[in-house]
Protein backbone atom coordinates (compact mmCIF):
# COMPACT_ATOMS: atom_id res chain seq x y z
CA UNK A 1 0.00 0.00 0.00
CA UNK A 2 1.27 3.46 -0.88
CA UNK A 3 0.17 6.78 0.53
CA UNK A 4 -0.04 9.85 -1.71
CA UNK A 5 1.42 12.98 -0.20
CA UNK A 6 -0.74 16.07 -0.23
CA UNK A 7 1.24 17.66 -3.07
CA UNK A 8 0.18 14.59 -5.09
CA UNK A 9 3.57 14.02 -6.73
CA UNK A 10 3.95 10.32 -5.92
CA UNK A 11 0.43 9.45 -7.08
CA UNK A 12 -0.09 7.89 -10.55
CA UNK A 13 -2.60 10.66 -11.38
CA UNK A 14 -1.41 13.69 -9.42
CA UNK A 15 -4.43 15.82 -10.29
CA UNK A 16 -6.90 13.37 -8.77
CA UNK A 17 -5.17 11.76 -5.81
CA UNK A 18 -6.55 9.84 -2.88
CA UNK A 19 -4.47 9.03 0.17
CA UNK A 20 -4.54 5.24 -0.19
CA UNK A 21 -3.74 3.33 -3.35
CA UNK A 22 -2.10 0.07 -4.32
CA UNK A 23 0.67 0.01 -6.92
CA UNK A 24 0.48 -3.10 -9.13
CA UNK A 25 3.69 -2.46 -11.07
CA UNK A 26 6.43 -5.05 -10.79
CA UNK A 27 6.83 -8.67 -11.90
CA UNK A 28 3.89 -10.28 -13.69
CA UNK A 29 3.54 -13.62 -15.44
CA UNK A 30 3.53 -13.15 -19.22
CA UNK A 31 2.90 -15.08 -22.45
CA UNK A 32 2.76 -14.54 -26.19
CA UNK A 33 -0.36 -15.84 -27.94
CA UNK A 34 0.44 -15.47 -31.64
CA UNK A 35 -2.29 -17.93 -32.67
CA UNK A 36 -4.88 -16.10 -30.53
CA UNK A 37 -5.88 -19.27 -28.69
CA UNK A 38 -5.99 -17.76 -25.20
CA UNK A 39 -9.62 -16.80 -24.89
CA UNK A 40 -10.87 -20.01 -26.50
CA UNK A 41 -8.67 -22.03 -24.16
CA UNK A 42 -9.64 -19.94 -21.11
CA UNK A 43 -6.18 -18.63 -20.31
CA UNK A 44 -7.81 -16.27 -17.82
CA UNK A 45 -8.17 -19.24 -15.44
CA UNK A 46 -5.50 -21.73 -14.38
CA UNK A 47 -3.06 -21.16 -17.23
CA UNK A 48 0.71 -21.39 -16.83
CA UNK A 49 2.36 -18.43 -18.55
CA UNK A 50 5.93 -19.22 -19.57
CA UNK A 51 7.59 -15.82 -19.11
CA UNK A 52 8.00 -13.02 -16.59
CA UNK A 53 7.72 -9.32 -17.38
CA UNK A 54 8.32 -6.19 -15.37
CA UNK A 55 5.30 -3.90 -15.67
CA UNK A 56 4.95 -1.13 -16.84
CA UNK A 57 7.70 -1.80 -19.40
CA UNK A 58 6.59 -3.43 -22.65
CA UNK A 59 8.10 -6.69 -23.87
CA UNK A 60 10.01 -4.78 -26.59
CA UNK A 61 12.13 -3.01 -23.98
CA UNK A 62 15.23 -4.17 -22.16
CA UNK A 63 13.76 -2.97 -18.86
CA UNK A 64 10.87 -5.45 -19.17
CA UNK A 65 13.25 -8.39 -18.82
CA UNK A 66 12.27 -9.71 -22.27
CA UNK A 67 13.59 -7.25 -24.84
CA UNK A 68 12.11 -8.89 -27.96
CA UNK A 69 11.29 -6.39 -30.70
CA UNK A 70 9.40 -8.73 -33.03
CA UNK A 71 5.74 -7.74 -33.18
CA UNK A 72 3.28 -10.04 -31.37
CA UNK A 73 -0.42 -9.16 -31.83
CA UNK A 74 -1.76 -10.99 -28.74
CA UNK A 75 -0.13 -11.03 -25.32
CA UNK A 76 -1.23 -11.98 -21.82
CA UNK A 77 -0.35 -10.81 -18.31
CA UNK A 78 -1.20 -12.23 -14.91
CA UNK A 79 -0.50 -11.39 -11.27
CA UNK A 80 -2.09 -11.87 -7.88
CA UNK A 81 -2.99 -9.18 -5.38
CA UNK A 82 -4.52 -8.90 -1.94
CA UNK A 83 -6.89 -6.25 -0.65
CA UNK A 84 -5.99 -4.89 2.80
CA UNK A 85 -8.54 -6.04 5.35
CA UNK A 86 -9.41 -2.51 6.49
CA UNK A 87 -10.51 -1.70 2.92
CA UNK A 88 -12.51 -4.85 2.23
CA UNK A 89 -15.84 -3.03 2.56
CA UNK A 90 -14.91 -0.47 -0.11
CA UNK A 91 -15.41 -0.54 -3.87
CA UNK A 92 -12.23 -1.76 -5.59
CA UNK A 93 -11.30 0.29 -8.67
CA UNK A 94 -8.61 -1.00 -11.04
CA UNK A 95 -6.78 1.69 -13.05
CA UNK A 96 -4.56 1.56 -16.12
CA UNK A 97 -2.74 4.79 -16.96
CA UNK A 98 -1.99 3.54 -20.48
CA UNK A 99 -2.08 0.22 -22.35
CA UNK A 100 -1.70 -0.22 -26.10
CA UNK A 101 -4.07 -1.04 -27.80
CA UNK A 102 -7.17 -3.15 -26.88
CA UNK A 103 -7.09 -4.24 -23.24
CA UNK A 104 -9.32 -7.02 -21.87
CA UNK A 105 -9.41 -7.72 -18.14
CA UNK A 106 -10.48 -10.67 -15.97
CA UNK A 107 -10.49 -10.79 -12.16
CA UNK A 108 -10.80 -14.15 -10.41
CA UNK A 109 -11.88 -15.64 -13.74
CA UNK A 110 -14.65 -13.08 -14.37
CA UNK A 111 -14.49 -10.71 -17.31
CA UNK A 112 -14.72 -7.12 -16.03
CA UNK A 113 -14.37 -5.09 -19.22
CA UNK A 114 -12.25 -3.88 -22.09
CA UNK A 115 -10.82 -0.62 -23.40
CA UNK A 116 -9.58 0.53 -26.78
CA UNK A 117 -6.87 3.16 -27.14
CA UNK A 118 -3.15 3.30 -26.49
CA UNK A 119 -2.70 6.72 -24.87
CA UNK A 120 -5.62 7.25 -22.49
CA UNK A 121 -6.37 6.26 -18.91
CA UNK A 122 -9.19 3.88 -18.03
CA UNK A 123 -10.56 1.99 -15.05
CA UNK A 124 -12.91 -0.80 -14.01
CA UNK A 125 -14.90 -1.31 -10.83
CA UNK A 126 -13.93 -4.92 -10.10
CA UNK A 127 -15.81 -5.32 -6.80
CA UNK A 128 -18.47 -7.68 -8.15
CA UNK A 129 -15.86 -10.01 -9.61
CA UNK A 130 -13.91 -10.51 -6.37
CA UNK A 131 -14.27 -13.90 -4.72
CA UNK A 132 -13.82 -14.69 -1.03
CA UNK A 133 -10.19 -15.68 -1.63
CA UNK A 134 -7.39 -13.89 0.21
CA UNK A 135 -5.34 -13.68 -2.99
CA UNK A 136 -7.06 -12.49 -6.15
CA UNK A 137 -6.02 -13.18 -9.74
CA UNK A 138 -5.77 -10.38 -12.28
CA UNK A 139 -5.40 -11.46 -15.92
CA UNK A 140 -4.99 -9.05 -18.84
CA UNK A 141 -5.05 -9.72 -22.55
CA UNK A 142 -3.73 -7.09 -24.97
CA UNK A 143 -4.61 -7.05 -28.67
CA UNK A 144 -2.47 -4.86 -30.90
CA UNK A 145 -2.06 -4.52 -34.65
CA UNK A 146 -0.03 -2.92 -37.40
CA UNK A 147 -3.12 -1.16 -38.72
CA UNK A 148 -2.62 2.41 -39.88
CA UNK A 149 -6.22 3.15 -38.86
CA UNK A 150 -5.07 2.82 -35.25
CA UNK A 151 -3.60 5.95 -33.63
CA UNK A 152 0.04 4.87 -33.40
CA UNK A 153 2.17 8.01 -33.60
CA UNK A 154 5.83 7.14 -33.99
CA UNK A 155 5.31 3.39 -33.62
CA UNK A 156 6.39 1.53 -36.73
CA UNK A 157 3.96 -0.68 -38.66
CA UNK A 158 6.67 -2.53 -40.56
CA UNK A 159 9.12 -5.17 -39.37
CA UNK A 160 12.04 -2.73 -39.08
CA UNK A 161 12.48 0.90 -38.09
CA UNK A 162 12.36 3.40 -40.94
CA UNK A 163 12.66 7.16 -41.31
CA UNK A 164 11.65 8.62 -37.96
CA UNK A 165 9.41 5.72 -36.91
CA UNK A 166 10.55 3.49 -34.11
CA UNK A 167 10.00 0.15 -32.38
CA UNK A 168 6.31 -0.43 -31.61
CA UNK A 169 4.84 -0.33 -28.10
CA UNK A 170 2.60 -3.30 -27.29
CA UNK A 171 0.76 -3.74 -24.02
CA UNK A 172 0.89 -2.06 -20.62
CA UNK A 173 3.29 0.90 -20.72
CA UNK A 174 2.19 3.06 -17.79
CA UNK A 175 1.33 2.34 -14.17
CA UNK A 176 -1.36 -0.16 -13.16
CA UNK A 177 -2.85 0.57 -9.75
CA UNK A 178 -5.89 0.19 -7.52
CA UNK A 179 -7.77 2.41 -5.17
CA UNK A 180 -10.64 1.80 -2.78
CA UNK A 181 -13.66 4.07 -2.49
CA UNK A 182 -17.07 4.37 -0.91
CA UNK A 183 -19.97 3.37 -3.16
CA UNK A 184 -20.69 7.10 -3.32
CA UNK A 185 -17.56 8.93 -4.39
CA UNK A 186 -16.11 11.66 -6.55
CA UNK A 187 -15.68 10.39 -10.09
CA UNK A 188 -14.12 13.34 -11.93
CA UNK A 189 -13.49 17.08 -11.77
CA UNK A 190 -13.07 19.81 -14.38
CA UNK A 191 -11.40 23.04 -13.24
CA UNK A 192 -11.65 26.23 -15.29
CA UNK A 193 -9.73 29.31 -14.09
CA UNK A 194 -10.93 32.82 -14.91
CA UNK A 195 -8.33 35.46 -14.09
CA UNK A 196 -10.68 38.24 -15.22
CA UNK A 197 -13.07 37.48 -12.36
CA UNK A 198 -10.45 36.00 -9.96
CA UNK A 199 -12.44 32.78 -9.80
CA UNK A 200 -12.19 29.06 -10.37
CA UNK A 201 -15.13 27.02 -11.64
CA UNK A 202 -15.00 23.39 -10.53
CA UNK A 203 -17.30 20.97 -12.29
CA UNK A 204 -17.62 17.57 -10.63
CA UNK A 205 -19.29 14.21 -11.03
CA UNK A 206 -20.30 12.08 -8.06
CA UNK A 207 -20.90 8.35 -8.48
CA UNK A 208 -23.95 7.16 -6.53
CA UNK A 209 -25.24 10.61 -5.64
CA UNK A 210 -28.81 9.79 -6.67
CA UNK A 211 -29.12 7.26 -3.84
CA UNK A 212 -28.20 9.81 -1.18
CA UNK A 213 -30.16 12.71 0.34
CA UNK A 214 -27.66 14.41 2.64
CA UNK A 215 -24.53 14.92 0.56
CA UNK A 216 -22.28 17.96 0.50
CA UNK A 217 -18.94 18.77 -1.10
CA UNK A 218 -16.44 20.73 0.94
CA UNK A 219 -13.76 22.51 -1.08
CA UNK A 220 -10.67 23.85 0.67
CA UNK A 221 -8.27 25.95 -1.40
CA UNK A 222 -4.73 26.72 -0.24
CA UNK A 223 -1.79 28.65 -1.58
CA UNK A 224 1.69 28.17 -0.10
CA UNK A 225 0.18 26.17 2.75
CA UNK A 226 -2.34 28.85 3.75
CA UNK A 227 -6.07 28.25 3.45
CA UNK A 228 -7.68 31.07 1.50
CA UNK A 229 -11.14 29.68 0.80
CA UNK A 230 -13.45 27.02 2.20
CA UNK A 231 -16.66 26.41 0.29
CA UNK A 232 -19.44 23.91 1.00
CA UNK A 233 -22.09 23.01 -1.58
CA UNK A 234 -24.98 20.57 -1.33
CA UNK A 235 -24.82 17.69 -3.80
CA UNK A 236 -28.21 16.86 -5.26
CA UNK A 237 -27.29 15.34 -8.63
CA UNK A 238 -24.47 13.27 -10.09
CA UNK A 239 -23.03 16.26 -11.99
CA UNK A 240 -22.79 19.86 -10.88
CA UNK A 241 -20.37 22.78 -10.63
CA UNK A 242 -19.41 25.65 -8.37
CA UNK A 243 -17.63 28.94 -8.96
CA UNK A 244 -15.38 30.21 -6.18
CA UNK A 245 -13.79 33.64 -5.97
CA UNK A 246 -10.21 33.07 -4.80
CA UNK A 247 -9.18 36.68 -4.32
CA UNK A 248 -7.23 37.00 -1.06
CA UNK A 249 -4.64 39.07 0.72
CA UNK A 250 -1.91 36.47 0.13
CA UNK A 251 -0.75 38.55 -2.87
CA UNK A 252 -0.84 42.28 -3.51
CA UNK A 253 -2.75 41.55 -6.74
CA UNK A 254 -5.16 39.32 -4.77
CA UNK A 255 -4.52 36.31 -7.05
CA UNK A 256 -1.26 34.49 -7.74
CA UNK A 257 -1.08 33.80 -11.47
CA UNK A 258 0.56 30.80 -13.15
CA UNK A 259 3.33 31.72 -15.60
CA UNK A 260 6.69 30.13 -16.59
CA UNK A 261 8.42 32.82 -14.52
CA UNK A 262 6.26 32.12 -11.47
CA UNK A 263 4.33 28.82 -11.73
CA UNK A 264 2.04 29.39 -8.77
CA UNK A 265 -0.32 26.53 -7.98
CA UNK A 266 -3.34 26.46 -5.71
CA UNK A 267 -3.81 23.23 -3.74
CA UNK A 268 -7.33 21.87 -3.40
CA UNK A 269 -8.85 19.32 -1.03
CA UNK A 270 -12.30 18.07 -2.06
CA UNK A 271 -14.18 16.26 0.70
CA UNK A 272 -17.47 14.49 0.04
CA UNK A 273 -19.60 14.54 3.19
CA UNK A 274 -22.66 12.47 4.08
CA UNK A 275 -24.51 13.43 7.26
CA UNK A 276 -21.41 15.28 8.52
CA UNK A 277 -19.15 12.26 7.89
CA UNK A 278 -16.41 12.39 5.28
CA UNK A 279 -16.87 9.50 2.85
CA UNK A 280 -14.36 10.50 0.16
CA UNK A 281 -11.43 12.89 -0.15
CA UNK A 282 -9.47 13.89 -3.24
CA UNK A 283 -6.42 16.13 -3.55
CA UNK A 284 -5.82 18.23 -6.64
CA UNK A 285 -4.49 21.63 -7.71
CA UNK A 286 -4.96 24.32 -10.35
CA UNK A 287 -3.13 27.27 -11.87
CA UNK A 288 -4.68 30.66 -12.57
CA UNK A 289 -3.76 31.56 -16.13
CA UNK A 290 -5.39 32.69 -19.34
CA UNK A 291 -4.37 31.88 -22.91
CA UNK A 292 -5.72 34.19 -25.61
CA UNK A 293 -4.93 35.46 -29.08
CA UNK A 294 -4.97 39.08 -30.19
CA UNK A 295 -3.42 40.93 -33.13
CA UNK A 296 -1.38 37.99 -34.33
CA UNK A 297 0.08 37.24 -30.88
CA UNK A 298 -0.42 34.46 -28.35
CA UNK A 299 -1.05 36.08 -24.97
CA UNK A 300 -0.48 34.51 -21.58
CA UNK A 301 -2.33 36.36 -18.84
CA UNK A 302 -2.90 39.24 -21.25
CA UNK A 303 0.73 39.73 -22.33
CA UNK A 304 2.45 38.43 -25.49
CA UNK A 305 4.66 35.41 -24.90
CA UNK A 306 7.36 34.40 -27.36
CA UNK A 307 7.37 30.62 -27.32
CA UNK A 308 10.80 28.97 -27.37
CA UNK A 309 9.84 25.32 -27.62
CA UNK A 310 11.74 22.12 -28.13
CA UNK A 311 10.35 18.96 -29.75
CA UNK A 312 10.21 16.15 -27.20
CA UNK A 313 9.19 12.62 -28.22
CA UNK A 314 9.61 11.07 -24.78
CA UNK A 315 11.71 7.98 -25.59
CA UNK A 316 14.38 6.34 -23.46
CA UNK A 317 16.88 3.70 -24.68
CA UNK A 318 15.94 0.89 -22.29
CA UNK A 319 12.28 1.73 -21.69
CA UNK A 320 11.11 3.35 -24.96
CA UNK A 321 7.85 5.31 -24.40
CA UNK A 322 7.74 4.47 -20.69
CA UNK A 323 9.62 6.84 -18.38
CA UNK A 324 12.24 4.81 -16.49
CA UNK A 325 11.56 6.80 -13.30
CA UNK A 326 10.12 10.03 -11.99
CA UNK A 327 13.68 11.34 -11.73
CA UNK A 328 14.08 10.81 -15.48
CA UNK A 329 11.02 12.94 -16.17
CA UNK A 330 12.32 15.71 -13.94
CA UNK A 331 15.75 15.54 -15.59
CA UNK A 332 14.24 16.11 -19.05
CA UNK A 333 12.26 19.10 -17.81
CA UNK A 334 15.28 20.57 -16.02
CA UNK A 335 17.47 20.12 -19.10
CA UNK A 336 14.85 21.85 -21.23
CA UNK A 337 14.76 24.83 -18.90
CA UNK A 338 18.55 24.84 -18.55
CA UNK A 339 18.87 25.28 -22.32
CA UNK A 340 16.66 28.36 -22.25
CA UNK A 341 13.50 26.84 -23.74
CA UNK A 342 10.23 27.82 -22.09
CA UNK A 343 8.13 24.98 -23.47
CA UNK A 344 7.91 21.62 -25.21
CA UNK A 345 5.98 20.27 -28.13
CA UNK A 346 5.28 16.80 -26.75
CA UNK A 347 5.34 15.05 -30.10
CA UNK A 348 3.02 12.16 -31.07
CA UNK A 349 2.65 11.04 -27.49
CA UNK A 350 0.58 11.69 -24.39
CA UNK A 351 3.09 11.73 -21.59
CA UNK A 352 2.83 10.17 -18.14
CA UNK A 353 0.61 12.31 -15.83
CA UNK A 354 3.60 12.85 -13.53
CA UNK A 355 5.43 14.60 -16.37
CA UNK A 356 2.58 17.08 -16.76
CA UNK A 357 2.50 17.51 -12.99
CA UNK A 358 6.15 18.56 -13.00
CA UNK A 359 5.58 20.88 -15.96
CA UNK A 360 2.82 22.48 -13.91
CA UNK A 361 5.16 22.75 -10.90
CA UNK A 362 8.20 24.05 -12.80
CA UNK A 363 6.44 26.30 -15.30
CA UNK A 364 7.15 24.53 -18.59
CA UNK A 365 4.66 25.25 -21.37
CA UNK A 366 3.28 22.20 -23.19
CA UNK A 367 1.75 21.69 -26.61
CA UNK A 368 -0.26 18.47 -26.30
CA UNK A 369 -0.54 16.16 -29.32
CA UNK A 370 -2.05 12.79 -30.05
CA UNK A 371 -0.61 9.79 -31.86
CA UNK A 372 -1.50 10.00 -35.55
CA UNK A 373 -3.22 7.49 -37.76
CA UNK A 374 -1.75 6.99 -41.24
CA UNK A 375 -4.84 6.30 -43.30
CA UNK A 376 -8.17 8.02 -43.82
CA UNK A 377 -11.23 5.82 -43.36
CA UNK A 378 -14.35 5.53 -41.24
CA UNK A 379 -12.46 3.23 -38.88
CA UNK A 380 -9.55 5.64 -38.55
CA UNK A 381 -11.88 8.57 -37.89
CA UNK A 382 -13.76 6.63 -35.22
CA UNK A 383 -10.58 5.48 -33.45
CA UNK A 384 -8.94 8.89 -33.64
CA UNK A 385 -11.93 10.94 -32.52
CA UNK A 386 -12.70 8.94 -29.40
CA UNK A 387 -9.10 8.80 -28.26
CA UNK A 388 -8.44 12.48 -28.93
CA UNK A 389 -11.52 13.66 -27.03
CA UNK A 390 -10.57 11.44 -24.08
CA UNK A 391 -7.09 13.00 -24.11
CA UNK A 392 -8.50 16.52 -24.02
CA UNK A 393 -10.87 15.68 -21.18
CA UNK A 394 -8.27 13.81 -19.14
CA UNK A 395 -5.62 16.54 -19.39
CA UNK A 396 -7.85 19.60 -19.34
CA UNK A 397 -6.91 20.65 -15.80
CA UNK A 398 -3.15 21.03 -16.38
CA UNK A 399 -2.19 24.73 -16.49
CA UNK A 400 1.04 23.91 -18.34
CA UNK A 401 -0.88 22.73 -21.42
CA UNK A 402 -1.52 25.88 -23.45
CA UNK A 403 -2.16 24.40 -26.93
CA UNK A 404 -3.93 21.36 -28.39
CA UNK A 405 -2.46 19.86 -31.57
CA UNK A 406 -4.63 17.03 -32.95
CA UNK A 407 -3.05 16.78 -36.43
CA UNK A 408 0.54 16.88 -37.67
CA UNK A 409 1.90 17.19 -41.21
CA UNK A 410 -1.22 15.76 -42.87
CA UNK A 411 -0.64 12.34 -41.24
CA UNK A 412 -3.90 10.44 -41.51
CA UNK A 413 -5.31 13.15 -43.78
CA UNK A 414 -2.82 12.94 -46.63
CA UNK A 415 -5.11 14.59 -49.20
CA UNK A 416 -6.25 17.42 -46.96
CA UNK A 417 -4.80 20.03 -49.34
CA UNK A 418 -7.63 19.49 -51.81
CA UNK A 419 -10.06 16.87 -50.49
CA UNK A 420 -13.14 18.32 -48.83
CA UNK A 421 -13.95 15.19 -46.83
CA UNK A 422 -10.60 15.25 -45.05
CA UNK A 423 -10.84 19.00 -44.55
CA UNK A 424 -14.28 18.64 -42.94
CA UNK A 425 -12.98 15.94 -40.60
CA UNK A 426 -10.29 18.29 -39.27
CA UNK A 427 -12.88 21.04 -38.90
CA UNK A 428 -15.05 18.67 -36.87
CA UNK A 429 -12.16 17.79 -34.55
CA UNK A 430 -11.38 21.49 -34.12
CA UNK A 431 -14.95 22.31 -33.11
CA UNK A 432 -15.31 19.27 -30.84
CA UNK A 433 -12.11 20.27 -29.07
CA UNK A 434 -13.36 23.83 -28.67
CA UNK A 435 -16.67 22.53 -27.32
CA UNK A 436 -14.80 20.79 -24.49
CA UNK A 437 -12.15 23.46 -24.05
CA UNK A 438 -12.77 26.98 -25.38
CA UNK A 439 -9.78 28.28 -23.36
CA UNK A 440 -6.86 26.97 -25.40
CA UNK A 441 -5.73 27.47 -29.00
CA UNK A 442 -6.18 24.47 -31.29
CA UNK A 443 -3.76 23.85 -34.17
CA UNK A 444 -5.20 21.93 -37.09
CA UNK A 445 -2.50 20.19 -39.12
CA UNK A 446 0.68 21.43 -37.51
CA UNK A 447 3.33 22.19 -40.13
CA UNK A 448 1.37 22.94 -43.30
CA UNK A 449 -1.98 22.72 -45.14
CA UNK A 450 -4.05 24.18 -42.29
CA UNK A 451 -7.80 24.28 -42.49
CA UNK A 452 -9.25 26.20 -39.53
CA UNK A 453 -6.58 26.76 -36.91
CA UNK A 454 -5.98 29.24 -34.10
CA UNK A 455 -2.26 29.38 -34.88
CA UNK A 456 -0.54 29.06 -38.26
CA UNK A 457 2.41 26.72 -37.68
CA UNK A 458 5.10 26.05 -40.26
CA UNK A 459 7.75 23.33 -40.43
CA UNK A 460 10.92 24.39 -42.20
CA UNK A 461 14.27 22.59 -41.97
CA UNK A 462 16.14 25.21 -43.98
CA UNK A 463 19.85 25.13 -43.06
CA UNK A 464 20.85 28.65 -44.13
CA UNK A 465 19.67 31.71 -42.24
CA UNK A 466 20.01 33.85 -45.36
CA UNK A 467 17.75 31.53 -47.37
CA UNK A 468 15.18 31.52 -44.56
CA UNK A 469 15.18 35.31 -44.37
CA UNK A 470 14.66 35.59 -48.11
CA UNK A 471 11.83 33.05 -48.15
CA UNK A 472 9.91 34.73 -45.33
CA UNK A 473 10.62 38.34 -46.31
CA UNK A 474 7.12 38.75 -47.73
CA UNK A 475 4.54 37.51 -45.23
CA UNK A 476 1.73 37.93 -47.75
CA UNK A 477 3.28 35.39 -50.10
CA UNK A 478 3.53 32.80 -47.30
CA UNK A 479 -0.03 33.20 -46.04
CA UNK A 480 -1.58 33.27 -49.52
CA UNK A 481 0.21 30.11 -50.68
CA UNK A 482 2.32 31.97 -53.24
CA UNK A 483 5.45 30.50 -51.63
CA UNK A 484 5.93 26.89 -50.52
CA UNK A 485 7.69 27.09 -47.17
CA UNK A 486 8.64 23.39 -46.99
CA UNK A 487 9.64 22.21 -50.46
CA UNK A 488 6.20 21.63 -51.99
CA UNK A 489 4.04 22.31 -48.94
CA UNK A 490 1.89 25.40 -48.42
CA UNK A 491 0.61 27.07 -45.29
CA UNK A 492 -3.10 26.61 -45.98
CA UNK A 493 -5.29 23.96 -47.56
CA UNK A 494 -7.12 25.05 -50.69
CA UNK A 495 -10.28 26.98 -49.96
CA UNK A 496 -9.01 28.46 -46.67
CA UNK A 497 -7.74 31.96 -46.02
CA UNK A 498 -5.37 33.46 -43.52
CA UNK A 499 -7.33 35.34 -40.84
CA UNK A 500 -4.53 37.00 -38.88
CA UNK A 501 -3.44 34.06 -36.72
CA UNK A 502 -0.08 34.08 -34.90
CA UNK A 503 2.66 32.43 -36.98
CA UNK A 504 5.11 30.02 -35.33
CA UNK A 505 7.91 27.93 -36.85
CA UNK A 506 6.93 24.77 -35.00
CA UNK A 507 9.72 22.56 -36.38
CA UNK A 508 13.19 23.60 -37.48
CA UNK A 509 16.81 22.65 -36.96
CA UNK A 510 17.19 18.90 -36.61
CA UNK A 511 20.98 19.28 -36.85
CA UNK A 512 22.78 15.95 -36.55
CA UNK A 513 26.46 15.14 -36.11
CA UNK A 514 28.13 12.91 -38.67
CA UNK A 515 28.48 9.72 -36.64
CA UNK A 516 28.48 7.15 -39.45
CA UNK A 517 24.88 6.02 -38.94
CA UNK A 518 21.50 7.48 -38.20
CA UNK A 519 19.98 10.58 -39.66
CA UNK A 520 18.89 14.14 -39.01
CA UNK A 521 17.58 16.85 -41.29
CA UNK A 522 19.82 18.09 -44.08
CA UNK A 523 23.59 17.90 -44.04
CA UNK A 524 25.28 16.56 -40.94
CA UNK A 525 27.92 18.59 -39.10
CA UNK A 526 31.32 17.32 -38.04
CA UNK A 527 32.11 19.39 -34.95
CA UNK A 528 30.60 21.69 -32.34
CA UNK A 529 31.60 24.92 -34.09
CA UNK A 530 29.90 23.82 -37.30
CA UNK A 531 26.83 22.99 -35.25
CA UNK A 532 26.66 26.38 -33.56
CA UNK A 533 27.33 28.28 -36.76
CA UNK A 534 24.29 26.64 -38.36
CA UNK A 535 22.19 26.77 -35.21
CA UNK A 536 22.94 30.45 -34.64
CA UNK A 537 22.24 31.52 -38.21
CA UNK A 538 18.90 29.80 -38.58
CA UNK A 539 17.68 30.69 -35.06
CA UNK A 540 18.59 34.34 -35.49
CA UNK A 541 16.86 34.39 -38.87
CA UNK A 542 13.65 33.11 -37.25
CA UNK A 543 13.88 35.61 -34.41
CA UNK A 544 14.65 38.37 -36.87
CA UNK A 545 11.35 37.88 -38.72
CA UNK A 546 9.02 40.35 -37.04
CA UNK A 547 5.77 38.47 -37.68
CA UNK A 548 6.98 35.09 -36.34
CA UNK A 549 5.97 34.72 -32.70
CA UNK A 550 7.86 31.60 -31.65
CA UNK A 551 9.67 28.44 -32.70
CA UNK A 552 10.19 24.80 -31.85
CA UNK A 553 13.64 23.24 -32.28
CA UNK A 554 13.95 19.57 -33.26
CA UNK A 555 14.78 18.00 -30.79
CA UNK A 556 15.81 17.42 -27.17
CA UNK A 557 17.31 13.90 -27.47
CA UNK A 558 18.29 11.30 -30.02
CA UNK A 559 15.62 8.62 -30.54
CA UNK A 560 16.82 5.23 -31.77
CA UNK A 561 18.06 5.83 -35.35
CA UNK A 562 17.21 9.55 -35.28
CA UNK A 563 20.32 11.43 -34.11
CA UNK A 564 19.34 15.09 -34.22
CA UNK A 565 19.03 15.58 -30.46
CA UNK A 566 20.85 18.20 -28.42
CA UNK A 567 21.32 15.32 -25.97
CA UNK A 568 22.09 11.68 -26.62
CA UNK A 569 19.52 8.99 -25.80
CA UNK A 570 21.33 8.62 -22.47
CA UNK A 571 20.74 12.36 -21.83
CA UNK A 572 24.37 13.39 -22.27
CA UNK A 573 24.90 16.82 -23.86
CA UNK A 574 26.39 16.78 -27.37
CA UNK A 575 27.16 20.50 -27.28
CA UNK A 576 27.72 23.25 -24.71
CA UNK A 577 24.24 23.78 -23.29
CA UNK A 578 25.17 27.25 -22.03
CA UNK A 579 25.67 28.32 -25.62
CA UNK A 580 22.27 26.88 -26.55
CA UNK A 581 20.77 28.94 -23.73
CA UNK A 582 22.49 32.06 -25.02
CA UNK A 583 20.98 31.49 -28.48
CA UNK A 584 17.51 31.17 -26.97
CA UNK A 585 17.92 34.32 -24.89
CA UNK A 586 19.21 36.45 -27.77
CA UNK A 587 16.69 38.93 -29.06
Amino acid sequence: MANASKDCRTHPTPQFARSEWLNLNGEWDFAFDDQNRGEQEHWYVQQNFDKKIKVPFTYETKASGIGEQTFHPYIWYRRSFAIPSHLSDQRAILHFNASDYITKVWVDGTFVGQHQGGYTRFSFDITAALTQAVEHELVVKIEDSNSCAQPRGKQRWMAENFGCWYVQTTGIWQTVWMEFVNATHLQSIKMTPDIDTSSITIGYQVKGAEAKSNLALKTEIQIEGKTIKTFIQSVDTSASEMTINISSDTDEWKVKLWHPNHPNLYDVTLTLIENETAIDEVYTYFGMRKVSIENGQVLLNGSPIYQRLILDQGYWPETHLTPPSEAALIEDIDRTLEMGFNGVRKHQKVEDPRYLYWCDKKGLLVWSEVAATYTFSDEAMDCFTKEWLDIVRQNYNHPSIITWTPFNESWGVSRIFTEKQQQKFTEAIYHLTKAIDPMRPVIVNDGWEHTISDILTLHDYEELGSAFTERYADKEKIVTNQVAHNRDKFALAKGYKYTGQPIIISEYGGIAFDEGSGWGYGNQVTNEEEFFERYRNITQAIKGCDYITGYCYTQITDVQQEINGLLTEMRQPKVDLKRVREMNQWS
